[in-house]
């Protein structure tokens, strides 16, 4: 060993030290623990940042950098993001000014919702997603999933989130330019019940990239994470994640709440 010390060029008294602090048992033994059953209990979703979120939301206050330190000796770390469904195929009915305009904080829920389309390649077929988003607290109101993108697919997630709504309230809804949000119908059922439309930009994903950002969460860490046995199953597990998303997966910027908690928070106090 002193040959081999020597060889390396390490100091007799730095040999030692090494040796006297691998005997030591590892100060973030517990620490580490923890940090892996979030993530084991996320499934793999959070990053550095959300574990120490949650870390705070159980009475430890650790530094985001440590906790990134930790992660990586552990191996862990987050998914990648994939990109989404284009709908859009020119003018084919009413184009609405961008009233959004990305401002996307929203004081209060039921103030401003954004919606989009993206696509699923599924069991050698393509199915489509529908959701609807509060920018209040990011909660998923509904959703609608399809075997094809027809305006049904919109229609249909329409009533059910209308049937979220209260009598009383003054909301903007947020789309893209995609056929489905220019049909006469989609307009005239906003108009109905008193909703303001708006629309992004023509060709300008920024402009929605709320509901961009959600559809890479959604893939990363649910579509492109799990496996399948049939359709069936699918929706199950797509159900399931929806609400684990709603009810449980904490956001930085709601205060390490997830969306229903800080919702059921800002309106207690």
């Amino acid at each position: 060993m002193k040959e081999l010390v020597k060889l390396a060029g390490i100091p007799r008294s730095t040999y030692y030290n090494l040796v006297k602090r691998m005997n030591r048992p590892d100060p973030d033994a517990a620490l580490k623990q923890e940090i892996q059953s979030i993530y084991d209990e996320h499934e793999g979703r959070y990053g550095y940042r959300r574990i120490r979120d949650e870390l705070a939301n159980r009475g430890q206050k650790v530094n985001h950098k440590k906790v990134q330190r930790l992660m990586k000796e552990l191996g862990l770390k987050c998914l990648v993001r994939m990109k989404k469904y284009r709908s859009y195929k020119g003018t084919v009915g009413k184009i609405a000014p961008n009233l959004l305009d990305r401002q996307f904080k929203a004081t209060q829920p039921y103030e401003k919702w954004v919606t989009d389309i993206t696509e699923f390649k599924l069991f050698g077929e393509k199915f489509y997603f529908s959701p609807v988003l509060d920018l209040f607290n990011g909660q998923v109101i509904t959703y609608t999933l399809g075997s094809r993108p027809t305006y049904s697919l919109v229609s249909e997630m329409l009533e059910k989130a209308f049937s979220c709504l209260p009598d009383i309230h003054q909301l903007l809804m947020h789309s893209d330019q995609g056929w489905h949000y220019q049909m006469k119908q989609y307009r005239q059922a906003l108009q109905t019940h008193g909703i303001t439309q708006s629309m992004s930009r023509k060709g300008n994903c920024y402009d929605n990239s709320v509901m961009e950002n959600f559809f890479g969460i959604l893939k990363s860490e649910f579509l492109y994470f799990k496996e399948f046995e049939n359709m069936d199953r699918f929706r199950v597990e797509l159900e399931k994640y929806i609400e684990y998303y709603n009810n449980k997966r904490i956001k930085t910027k709601l205060k390490g709440l997830s969306p229903v908690q800080y919702r059921a928070q800002t309106l207690a106090v």
